[in-house]
């Protein structure tokens, strides 16, 4: 595989889910939940999909992990010698198959866990799916990943219930999970948001230790721009269902161009009570995202959007030098 080839490349992404008012009725309108979302990830490095509840992080993590079905674009993954293929076409046994190099762990260590299987059932499950080893191999592996998660010693852990775990060691649990099968990369939804303050950074910690291990690439979708800059080497911004800015993480956090990005940033606490940071008072509400206007999705509550925004169509990610992606008509 190129180093300087994209392990992951979206284009065009869309998803959007019908809103029906009978059972009989056909939908005329539309939750735009992701709409014409592109980008790429290489390899060895992470993405920090950020913004606010409902933008569509999450939909786009389960649509690069083909959980959803897209309602157009493709989806592109790296698969050794075959190059390229388009994780949106794939049926049958293909996708089975293919599901091995992409997996997803959930933000809710709660409820993303079977309570009724035991953590070597819950683990060991991808290989049986998959038809990997026999069950003494089995037994050896999921042993020796549940020891370089942190649980140890994996004996006293293998056999027991989510309900005898806490929530870290949940969340160790299905981050095993998905690194069992050695995936080439993983849409990671929040997941350290349900943990406690405490846990998180251990957690945090853990999983790049394993990306490096691994060789393992991650979507990281957060809304905390702190955890996105402690584990991604480069941030896209969403806001409904758009990528308004993308930039290496850095040149992003310190060179805001888009007046969303600049709201996000002007709202995280710094804790020096001497230090004085200009706020950026943003407009009214979200907006519904049922069949938005074509115009900038964040022109009503923009607080420099010119005239012409109002008329215009949804700018285009525009490259404003060193890879520093925005969407905006007033830059």
């Amino acid at each position: 595989m190129s180093e300087n080839g994209a392990l992951v490349k979206v284009e065009g992404l869309r998803k959007w889910f019908p809103v029906t008012a009978g059972v009989f009725k056909r939908a005329r309108n539309f939750i735009h939940a992701v709409d014409d979302v592109s980008f790429e990830v290489r390899p060895g490095r992470s993405l920090g999909l950020v913004g606010e509840s409902g933008c569509g992080k999450t939909t786009t993590g389960k649509l690069l992990a083909r959980l959803l079905t897209p309602t157009a674009g493709h989806v592109y993954i790296r698969d050794g010698e075959a190059g390229m293929v388009d994780l949106a076409e794939l049926k049958g046994k293909q996708l089975k198959t293919f599901r091995r190099r992409v997996q997803m762990i959930f933000q809710d260590p709660y409820e993303s866990l079977n309570p009724r299987r035991t953590v070597y059932d819950t683990v060991a499950e991808p290989l049986v799916v998959q038809g990997i080893g026999h069950l003494a191999e089995r037994e050896e592996r999921v042993a020796n990943l549940l020891e370089l998660v942190g649980l140890t010693p994996a004996s006293s852990f293998m056999f027991r219930f989510p309900h005898e775990l806490s929530g870290g060691q949940r969340q160790r649990v299905a981050i095993a999970r998905a690194l069992i099968i050695e995936p080439a990369f993983i849409a990671a939804d929040e997941p350290t948001s349900m943990l406690d303050v405490s846990i998180r950074t251990g957690v945090m910690h853990l999983m790049m230790d394993l990306a490096e291990r691994f060789g393992v690439s991650y979507l990281y979708i957060t809304h905390d721009l702190a955890v996105a800059r402690y584990m991604c080497q480069e941030i896209a911004v969403m806001y409904l269902g758009k990528i308004v800015e993308r930039a290496e993480t850095e040149e992003l956090l310190n060179n805001p161009l888009h007046p969303y990005t600049r709201a996000l940033i002007s709202a995280v606490p710094i804790p020096d009570p001497r230090y004085r940071r200009e706020a950026i008072e943003i407009r009214g509400g979200v907006t519904a995202p049922i069949d938005p206007p074509p115009r900038c999705r964040f022109y009503e509550r923009c607080p420099v959007a010119p005239d012409r925004c109002a008329q215009e169509e949804q700018p285009p990610l525009e490259d404003k030098g060193g890879g520093h992606y925005v969407a905006c008509q007033s830059i």
